[in-house]
Protein backbone atom coordinates (compact mmCIF):
# COMPACT_ATOMS: atom_id res chain seq x y z
CA UNK A 1 0.00 0.00 0.00
CA UNK A 2 1.27 3.46 -0.92
CA UNK A 3 0.16 6.61 0.90
CA UNK A 4 1.05 10.15 -0.14
CA UNK A 5 1.65 13.07 2.23
CA UNK A 6 2.51 16.73 1.86
CA UNK A 7 5.42 17.86 4.01
CA UNK A 8 6.55 21.40 4.78
CA UNK A 9 9.48 22.92 6.61
CA UNK A 10 12.32 21.08 4.90
CA UNK A 11 15.13 23.35 3.69
CA UNK A 12 17.89 20.98 2.56
CA UNK A 13 18.82 17.42 1.62
CA UNK A 14 19.91 16.85 5.21
CA UNK A 15 16.26 17.41 6.24
CA UNK A 16 15.13 14.91 3.61
CA UNK A 17 17.57 12.28 4.87
CA UNK A 18 16.41 12.67 8.48
CA UNK A 19 12.73 12.42 7.58
CA UNK A 20 13.36 9.31 5.47
CA UNK A 21 15.33 7.69 8.28
CA UNK A 22 12.61 8.29 10.88
CA UNK A 23 9.75 7.14 8.65
CA UNK A 24 11.66 4.02 7.58
CA UNK A 25 11.98 3.12 11.28
CA UNK A 26 8.21 2.51 11.46
CA UNK A 27 7.88 -1.31 11.41
CA UNK A 28 5.23 -1.51 8.66
CA UNK A 29 7.13 0.81 6.29
CA UNK A 30 9.00 -0.91 3.46
CA UNK A 31 9.99 2.12 1.35
CA UNK A 32 10.00 5.93 1.45
CA UNK A 33 10.27 8.38 -1.43
CA UNK A 34 10.79 12.05 -0.66
CA UNK A 35 12.30 14.97 -2.52
CA UNK A 36 12.92 18.50 -1.41
CA UNK A 37 11.62 19.96 -4.67
CA UNK A 38 8.11 18.52 -4.62
CA UNK A 39 7.69 18.29 -0.80
CA UNK A 40 5.81 15.02 -1.16
CA UNK A 41 6.35 12.03 1.06
CA UNK A 42 5.38 8.68 -0.45
CA UNK A 43 5.26 5.83 2.05
CA UNK A 44 5.00 2.19 1.01
CA UNK A 45 3.82 -0.08 3.81
CA UNK A 46 2.59 -3.59 4.46
CA UNK A 47 -0.44 -2.30 6.39
CA UNK A 48 -2.27 1.00 6.87
CA UNK A 49 -0.39 3.43 9.11
CA UNK A 50 -2.19 5.99 11.26
CA UNK A 51 -1.52 9.58 10.26
CA UNK A 52 -0.42 10.34 13.82
CA UNK A 53 2.31 7.68 13.53
CA UNK A 54 3.69 9.43 10.45
CA UNK A 55 3.35 12.85 12.12
CA UNK A 56 5.24 11.61 15.18
CA UNK A 57 8.04 10.08 13.09
CA UNK A 58 8.43 13.26 11.04
CA UNK A 59 8.47 15.34 14.25
CA UNK A 60 11.39 13.21 15.49
CA UNK A 61 13.33 14.33 12.41
CA UNK A 62 12.73 18.03 12.97
CA UNK A 63 10.23 20.86 12.90
CA UNK A 64 8.27 19.71 9.85
CA UNK A 65 4.54 19.48 9.23
CA UNK A 66 2.89 16.62 7.39
CA UNK A 67 -0.63 16.06 6.08
CA UNK A 68 -2.39 13.56 3.83
CA UNK A 69 -2.73 14.46 0.18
Amino acid sequence: MITEYAITGMTCEHCVAHVKEEVLAIPEVTAVALTLADARLSVTSTAPIALQTIVDAVAEAGDYQVSLL
